[in-house]
């Protein structure tokens, strides 16, 4: 673990937080104020990245902490100056003790993240090895602009937003371990997230105690978000202090800047969820204007702003990106009369679109499991369903009372919520699809907000009955920790696979054994640096020697690759059955058998190898 970098990763997010909002009309509320600078100064983070890039400035952490504390430490210097420095203000009053409470939930889940994701020494599923590929790259080179022979491997850092692996590179610069720094920050980023939703949902309901039930669920659901690693992790905890930024605007106009600077880190951090996102913020621009019967002009300007910037990216990558996957679009003929709409968009988004989309029937809602999907879980339990729907009779019921303006906010989410139910049963409604799998994760969001209704509905109808708020809460809440929040904890805490692109158990223990060795000790393989890299190992994949040697190295004589390897400081390397079947990719299975063959029974029988390391999978030699 590396301390320096935790402090440093604050000081980042804090200072450009802090510089962001202190020209704003802040909360007066000391810990809703500084914990909220965290949230945006996180979403500023991503932007300002790809600007970096854009003008050449290395991706260094230096650069980001001299920027991140400008503002800061001028701030500091003048109050020193003049002698009139900030007191601190905190009291224990019942706003913050529902923040304390805020807060538990947060290590508690920071605590259930980072066991989950440590439990077994490797990266779960395939993703993760290749962001480490990227985070390396730009831990090393300082930028995303990788060499085009190189390209196909970094599948996250272009033409892929490559915000999520920029931040992970530079936290990677200041601690040795890349596998610690993506598990870790990955769990914290979500865990975070658990914050800013607080923050957010009190402004947007307007009532503390329905956002912090709301928060509850959240925590407790099993569909919003496991530790995978993935840039999801930080696109949407971003939606939060977006959020939170439009709802401040009601006390300083000048808040739309901050939120458009986060929306726009929003749209270069992953491509897909901000489309998404994008229609839930333009619904709560249009059903608020429609609330408050004026034209939210600043809030709309912070959405097509923060769009609009994002085009530093975006303007120059849109092709390489969508290019292939909308080849098809060209082939519907517009002009013909069997033309639909909605056969064009299930062209265009087919309804199994997504690795993980399925079918999802009533029992994957109301039922929650303790064996669920890594990516992103599915399900949100018995008595959070119960609640739901207790809130949308409640909607019915009490049709006219939702016509105030106070309550919008019910309005809006009901809105979340049925666009984002239909959009993750894309193929039980055989509907046009957009990686249907990923909408779980929004439709949480609108789930929690939305139980609240319910709850309190229970609550009113508790009173009437005699039995009490307190009861009832009880009893809500036990209930969603048994059928909701124990499922969620056993998924993010099991035993989770290393991915299909392993051949055998045995084949990780041989990777895993590198763990013995020296952090970014040099480890060579005849293809894919992805598992060398991700055990904290190295190996300059996107060096164009390298590329070259690997290109033809099997075919060289032992002394060559011996000499090149002497030459280029590698100490070990490696063989095992994900080298094959790459191999076998490129050559054919009877060329792969006697080349793989004959290259392994020359290094064993000659004097310029040492086995080490030796499984059915594996097979690591030392350069001697």
């Amino acid at each position: 673990m590396s301390i320096l970098t935790v402090l440093l990763f604050f000081v980042y997010i804090y200072g450009l937080g802090f510089s962001l909002t202190y020209f704003l009309k802040n909360s007066t509320n000391f810990l809703e104020r500084n914990l909220m600078r965290l949230g945006i100064g996180m979403g500023v983070f991503p932007i300002l990245s790809v600007i970096f890039n854009l003008l050449h400035i290395p991706l260094d952490w230096r650069f980001f902490l001299i920027v991140s504390l400008a503002v800061p430490l001028y701030v500091l210097g003048r109050a020193f100056i003049r002698k009139e420095f900030p007191r601190l203000g905190f009291k224990l009053t019942k706003s913050n003790l529902y923040i304390l409470i805020v807060l538990l939930l947060f290590f508690g889940t920071l605590f259930m993240y980072t066991k989950g994701a440590f439990v077994y020494p490797y990266f779960e599923d395939d993703d993760p090895w290749v962001h480490a590929l990227g985070v390396k790259y730009v831990a090393i080179e300082k930028n995303v602009r990788e060499p085009d022979f190189f390209a196909h491997r970094t599948m996250y850092i272009d033409p892929y937003p490559p915000s999520y692996d920029i931040l992970m590179g530079v936290l990677h610069q200041t601690s040795i371990s890349l596998m610690w720094t993506l598990k870790f920050f990955n769990a914290l980023i979500i865990s975070l997230g658990i914050i800013f939703f607080y923050f957010f949902a009190k402004e947007f309901i307007g009532d503390k105690k329905r956002a912090l039930f709301s928060t509850f669920v959240l925590v407790m659901i099993p569909c919003y978000m496991s530790h995978f690693i993935w840039a999801h992790s930080l696109v949407v905890t971003l939606f939060f202090p977006a959020m939170y930024c439009l709802e401040r605007i009601k006390y300083d106009r000048k808040w739309l800047f901050a939120g458009l600077i986060i929306i726009a880190s929003m749209a270069v951090t992953q491509p897909t969820q901000p489309v998404k996102l994008g229609v839930m913020f333009l619904t709560y621009f249009i059903v608020k204007s429609i609330y408050e019967k004026r034209f939210l002009k600043e809030s709309l300007a912070a959405i097509i702003g923060g769009y609009l910037l994002s085009f530093v990216w975006w303007a120059t990558k849109w092709r390489a990106m969508f290019g292939r996957e909308t080849r098809g679009v060209g082939e519907v003929t517009i002009g013909s009369s069997s033309f639909s709409l909605l056969s064009f968009l299930k062209k265009v988004f087919p309804p199994n679109s997504g690795t993980a989309t399925r079918a999802y029937t009533f029992d994957d809602f109301f039922v929650a499991k303790t064996q669920n999907m890594i990516n992103n879980p599915v399900g949100i339990g018995v008595v959070i369903s119960i609640l739901v729907l207790i809130s949308l009779i409640y909607v019915i019921i009490k049709f006219r009372h939702l016509l105030k303006k106070e309550n919008s906010w019910i309005m809006i989410t009901l809105i979340w919520l049925l666009f984002t139910f239909i959009g993750l049963n894309s193929m039980t409604f055989n509907t046009p699809g957009f990686y249907s799998f990923r909408f779980w994760m929004l439709f949480a969001i609108a789930v929690s907000i939305i139980s609240s209704a319910g709850a309190w509905f229970l609550f009113g109808l508790s009173k009437k009955i005699g039995l009490g708020e307190a009861f009832v809460l009880v009893i809500l809440v036990v209930g969603i920790v048994f059928t909701s929040g124990y499922q969620k904890y056993a998924v993010n805490t099991a035993m989770w696979g290393p991915g299909q692109g392993w051949t055998s158990m045995e084949e990780v223990q041989g990777y895993v054994w590198l763990k013995n060795l020296e952090p970014n000790t040099k480890v060579f393989t005849f293809v894919g640096d992805e598992p060398i890299i991700g055990f904290d190992k190295y190996s300059c994949a996107w060096c164009k020697d390298v590329y070259d040697f690997k290109e033809d190295a099997l075919n060289k004589s032992i002394s060559e690759v011996y000499d090149w390897l002497r030459i280029k400081q590698y100490e070990y390397i490696i063989i095992s059955g994900r080298t094959y079947l790459e191999l076998e990719g490129k050559y054919g299975k009877n060329e792969t058998d006697r080349l793989v063959n004959e290259k392994l029974s020359e290094i064993s029988t000659s004097n310029l190898f040492q086995v080490v390391y030796n499984n059915k999978g594996a097979v690591i030699f030392k350069v001697v």
